[in-house]
């Protein structure tokens, strides 16, 4: 069994532990490896964010920023709109293209922008993201603006990008300039 780990102490183990991990870290399994709450992992996350520690909060978890893939050198951010429903085959198009979803974006009436770390790059986070989506039972940020929001997409090359936009294109899924 783990030693509880406290304060300045347990955050310190939360960033070396999210700089030698590859994907993404779950509060859940902070909170197990530390021996606390969730809440304290979530309030462990928000001091080391105000200390400028660069951890990103995605749907599969936490990431510490120079662990996220930057080989990808080309990034474009593309407008959108479709029903909710819609969404799982908005982001299944995009990831095979072997295009990563960095984020989605609204701009909202009262608060303005509002931006949610996704970092969605295959199928099986697709299948995650949705799934958390039903089993939280929470909203899309697309439906706080009919439909439409923005993503930042990034991928190794310009054709990819490319290919991924024509693709949402023609699915009806791209806000026509019209």
């Amino acid at each position: 069994m783990a030693k509880k780990l406290i304060g300045e102490q347990r955050r310190q183990r939360i960033v070396a532990w999210l700089q030698a991990e590859n994907g993404p870290l779950t509060g859940t399994q902070l909170a197990d490896l530390t021996e606390v709450s969730r809440q304290v992992i979530v309030q462990d996350i928000a001091l080391l964010k105000a200390k400028n520690e660069p951890i990103i909060a995605t749907t599969q978890g936490y990431i510490y920023q120079s662990t996220v893939a930057l080989s990808s050198q080309y990034e474009q951010v593309i407008a959108c709109q479709h029903h909710p429903e819609q969404t799982q085959d908005e982001l299944q198009l995009l990831v095979d293209h072997g295009v990563t979803v960095n984020n989605v974006i609204v701009e909202h009436a009262l608060y303005g922008e509002i931006t949610a770390q996704l970092h969605i790059h295959n199928r099986k986070d697709v299948q995650a993201f949705i799934q958390k989506m039903h089993s939280t039972g929470a909203s899309y940020l697309s439906e706080l603006t009919h439909g439409v929001h923005l993503h930042t997409l990034c991928a190794n090359s310009q054709e990819q990008l490319d290919q991924a936009i024509n693709s949402l294109q023609e699915a009806g899924f791209l806000v026509s300039d019209e």
